[in-house]
C-alpha cells in the first residue's frame, strides 16, 4: 500500500479547504463547520457498519469498500479542519507497532 494517495489527497484538501463553498464540497463542508463535518463522518461511520454486515452475508466487499472510502475521506476532512492530517494518524499506527494491542490499550489515558 501507498502513501502517496493520502500524500496526494492530504495536499488536495489543504488546497480546497481555503476555497470558496460554490467551488468546492471540502470548501462547503469546512464552511459549514466541524458539527457537518462530524455529521458526515457518524454517517458514513453507519453506512460503512451496515455495507460490512451486507458483506459479510453476500461475501461481496464492493460496497464495504466504497463506504469505507467515503468514511476514511470525510475522517480526513476532519482532521483538516483541526489542523492535522493523515501523517499524524499513520505516526500514531506506526508508534503503535512495537506493542501489543493489550498493552496500547493499558497504556490509555496515560497520555
Amino acid at each position: 500500500m501507498s502513501n502517496d494517495v493520502l500524500s496526494r489527497l492530504t495536499e488536495v484538501l489543504a488546497e480546497r479547504k481555503g476555497q470558496s463553498k460554490a467551488d468546492s464540497y471540502v470548501a462547503s463542508l469546512h464552511h459549514s463547520g466541524l458539527n457537518k463535518i462530524l455529521e458526515k463522518v457518524g454517517e458514513e461511520s453507519v453506512e460503512t457498519i451496515l455495507a460490512a454486515r451486507d458483506a459479510e452475508v453476500s461475501g461481496d466487499n464492493q460496497q464495504l469498500i466504497y463506504e469505507t472510502a467515503d468514511l476514511w475521506f470525510h475522517s480526513l476532512v476532519m482532521l483538516s479542519h483541526l489542523g492535522t492530517d493523515a501523517a499524524a494518524v499513520l505516526a500514531e499506527l506506526d508508534r503503535r507497532f512495537d506493542l501489543s494491542g493489550l498493552e496500547e490499550k493499558a497504556g490509555r489515558g496515560k497520555n
